[in-house]
């Protein structure tokens, strides 16, 4: 077993023990792994290793990954789409990607919809609330998520999923699993609005076990998966 299929299967232990802790199943708990920085030659391990979702922060090299496979005939992968996102670069992912986590304005959305091919599905979209009230951080106030799910649900090139939220750096787990608490409450709430909302996209590698207890169904896991990440390249 190679370093990436080791990493992957500690960490779907760590998903099921950390479900089965709260009493929730692990298959409700979905593993994305983050492969930004990763060369294509890391991603095939996990995917030999049976992982199928992979979560890009930067719009071209995802993109340049995701043409890589399909020229490869690598078939029933999803790419999430999980960096923050400027209206230039909203072609490229309503054009290539699966699911888009970043959703946090009407006008962002708008081109989404609008540029996302006919002849594909509705592109998944999450809308990233920022939880900690972060300056550094992109996403809305939880009070502003009503009027933005009605506005992106009302789009025809986008299905509606969810949300998502990078909560700030907590190593306290009561700490972690209050700021969490806060985004399932949400979360359940939208999900009584909304027949298409199923995914709460919480937790990594640090928070992942105070995710799963509030209630996250998909967990965005990198460095334990694929080792450090070296920006200076």
């Amino acid at each position: 077993m190679n370093d990436i299929a080791h990493n992957l299967a500690q960490v779907r232990n760590k998903i099921s023990a950390a479900a089965t802790g709260c009493g929730r199943a692990s298959e409700e708990v979905t593993l994305l792994a983050v492969s930004k920085t990763k060369p294509a030659s890391a991603i095939a391990e996990a995917i030999d290793a049976g992982q199928r979702m992979f979560g890009e922060n930067y719009v071209q090299e995802g993109v340049e990954k995701i043409r890589h496979f399909r020229e490869k005939g690598t078939a029933d992968l999803q790419w999430h789409f999980i960096g923050p996102l400027q209206s230039n670069k909203s072609r490229l992912v309503a054009e290539h990607f699966d699911w888009c986590h970043t959703v946090d304005r009407l006008r962002i959305a708008s081109r989404l919809s609008e540029q996302r091919p006919a002849e594909m599905p509705p592109l998944n979209v999450l809308i990233q609330i920022n939880i900690s009230d972060e300056n550094s951080k992109s996403g809305i106030a939880l009070e502003e998520l009503d009027q933005l799910a009605d506005q992106v649900a009302a789009l025809p090139g986008l299905t509606l999923r969810g949300l998502m939220a990078i909560p700030a750096p907590e190593s306290d787990y009561d700490r972690q699993f209050a700021v969490a608490r806060q985004m399932a409450v949400a979360f359940e709430a939208l999900k009584t609005r909304f027949p298409t909302v199923d995914t709460l996209s919480l937790g990594m590698t640090d928070d992942m076990a105070a995710a799963i207890a509030a209630g996250s169904t998909m967990v965005r896991i990198g460095t334990a998966i694929f080792g450090a990440r070296d920006y200076t390249q």
